[in-house]
Order: structure tokens, then sequence, then C-alpha cells
């Protein structure tokens, strides 16, 4: 997988590398051979929801440029393994998931696997979790038309925002760096991701 989907498509940033080639992805799905976890397709994890394939992990986190010592929000812990993967490589993760039943198992899995350095919260991820701001990072994982304001509110000065934009028809994964009143936005690639669900499940 890091060899050939991630190294061989582009990722550059070789404690991303590291970090996809440690997490155990056979971990985070359920019903599924341990050697298909590994192939580079989104694949469901309930809820209707799905784990991103490798590649489109390894590029957000990339996205974020963590150099170890940040603060990241996650919107949509999902199985965890985005989780299990920004936790390698920052200081600490706060992750919101609307959906209880996939915030409990995913924490039983984290904690499992020895992570110690994650806060788990259930909850409108469009909300963000503002009584930990300011964020060094933040990575949406749902697509949404646009950022929701509070999350940028709770993202600091210079940090950078991950995530999916756009409509159900065309997506972009897009890196937005704060500079004051100005947004520096990067265009990663043309993307599809589940729909980002205002409110608590």
């Amino acid at each position: 997988m890091v060899r050939q989907d991630l190294r061989g498509r582009g990722i550059r940033d070789e404690r991303v590398l590291d970090a996809m080639g440690r997490v155990p992805r056979e971990v985070f799905v359920d019903r599924v051979r341990p050697s298909d976890a590994y192939g580079d397709r989104a694949l469901p994890i309930g809820c209707d929801q799905t784990i991103s394939q490798p590649f489109m992990v390894a590029l957000m986190t990339e996205a974020l440029g963590l150099e170890g010592d940040e603060r990241v929000l996650e919107i949509g812990t999902g199985s965890g393994y985005q989780t299990a993967v920004l936790a390698e490589l920052a200081r600490e993760v706060v992750t919101i998931e609307r959906h209880a039943a996939l915030s409990e198992e995913a924490a039983r899995r984290l904690d499992a696997l020895g992570y110690f350095n994650i806060r788990f919260v259930v909850g409108d991820g469009s909300l963000g979790a503002p009584q930990g701001a300011p964020y060094d990072r933040i990575l949406i994982t749902a697509a949404a038309a646009d950022c929701p304001h509070a999350l940028w509110d709770q993202l600091r000065e210079g940090g950078v925002l991950v995530g999916p934009f756009g409509s159900s028809a065309s997506q972009w994964l897009e890196a937005r760096r704060k500079r004051g009143d100005r947004v520096e936005v990067e265009y990663l690639v043309e993307c599809r991701f589940v729909p980002f669900v205002v409110g608590e499940s």
C-alpha cells in the first residue's frame, strides 16, 4: 500500500508514509479480509459512513503539514483510522463524531492500540469544539458546500484547514490557510465524500 498507492502516487512526506505503514488498517474495518483492507478504495463502516481510501487519507494528512507539536481538530471520527494517523503525527487530536455508536467503537479501538493523545466528542461537527480552540490544524472528513464559520473561527492564525468542499456532483479537496482576513486556498484533487450532516445523530 505505502509503496504502490501512496509513494507511487506522489505522497512525499516521510512522516506521513511511516505513520500509514504503522497503523493497522484491518483493525478499522469489519467483515473485510485483512488483505482487502489495504486496497486503495473506500469501504463501508456502518451508519452510512465510509473509511476513506488510503491515498486520500495520506493526501489529506500531508496537506496539513504536521510537524509533531500541533493540536488537531478532526470533524468526522468514523472508524477512527484517520484519527489514528493524526495521533501518530500530532501532539493532540480532538475528534468529533455525530454518531455515538461510531465514536464509542473508535474510542475502544484506539485505546486498545495504545493511543492516549485523543479526545473524543459526540456532537454536531459544524460547531467544532470551542472549549479547546484555537487549533493549529482542522481536518474535515465529509463534504460541505463551504466551511462552517464556527470551524474557521476555531482555527488559529496561520493554521491550515483541509477538507472536501462543493456539491454532490462536484467536490474538490482543499487546503485553506488563515492569513488574517484572507484565505489562501490550494486545490488538491477532485474527490467524492459522504455529505457533511449538521446536527447530532
